[in-house]
């Protein structure tokens, strides 16, 4: 298959997936629509695509004049039944494409908390691949609506996490796809800081490894139905 990768910025990129795309054979292309750079390909030329995140929030339109543009585009994703998996910002403009609100909650929720799958994310194809419950990696400050025909897969105990939007669209709050030292320039980050720094450094190499598992197995599993859609 050919994967497209869609970034907002080089804190967010595939991380733990793209040896997990590139090993399956995949050809993995980068692109963004912040760059304003020519394309590597035309975008409806791919076979499953990933949406990743980002420093910026999904309703920012004022201040990052792609978003209307790239919103657009997943509206085309979604009524093509395109592959596509969303994660943290890229779930919450699936969410706004699928004409679902997003809002920023009263207090971000970051670090490690523990995510519990629906009894629909027990069954999903890809969320189903992980365990019923599971510590994971969350950073956001906004949240979304689950959109209208949309099926809830997976929560915290304050905030949506996970949906599937008929058979092809994925998106997930928490960050499967996080590093170590993609984390450790999160918690640096001095316009970003998150509530407890020195409780998530310590936290972190405790987790980290089960949790890259964890990320490349959902990977594994979007791209195997992703690959039986696009037959």
């Amino acid at each position: 298959m050919k994967v497209l990768s869609v970034v907002h910025g080089p804190e967010a990129r595939a991380e733990t997936f793209a040896p997990v795309i590139e090993g399956a054979g995949h050809a993995l292309d980068e692109w963004s629509f912040a760059w304003g750079t020519p394309r590597p390909q035309p975008l409806d030329s791919y076979d499953a695509y990933f949406i990743f995140g980002g420093a910026m929030h999904p309703d920012q339109d004022a201040l990052h004049e792609w978003i209307p543009e790239e919103t657009r585009w997943l509206e085309w994703l979604l009524a093509e039944r395109r592959p596509v998996l969303g994660v943290c910002l890229g779930v919450q403009l699936l969410a706004r494409a699928a004409g679902a609100q997003v809002r920023r909650l009263d207090e971000a929720e970051i670090g490690w908390i523990d995510v519990e799958l629906s009894e629909a994310g027990v069954a999903d194809p890809v969320l189903g691949a992980l365990p019923a419950r599971f510590p994971a990696l969350v950073w956001h400050q906004y949240t979304y609506d689950v959109p209208d025909d949309a099926v809830e897969l997976a929560r915290t105990a304050r905030t949506t996490q996970a949906f599937r939007l008929g058979d092809a669209c994925w998106g997930v709050q928490f960050h499967p796809e996080v590093t170590q030292p993609q984390l450790e320039g999160w918690i640096a980050d001095f316009e970003d800081p998150p509530p407890d720094p020195d409780g998530l450094r310590r936290e972190t190499p405790e987790r980290i490894g089960a949790w890259q598992q964890l990320g490349r197995t959902l990977c594994e599993a979007f791209l195997a139905t992703a690959s039986v859609a696009r037959v």
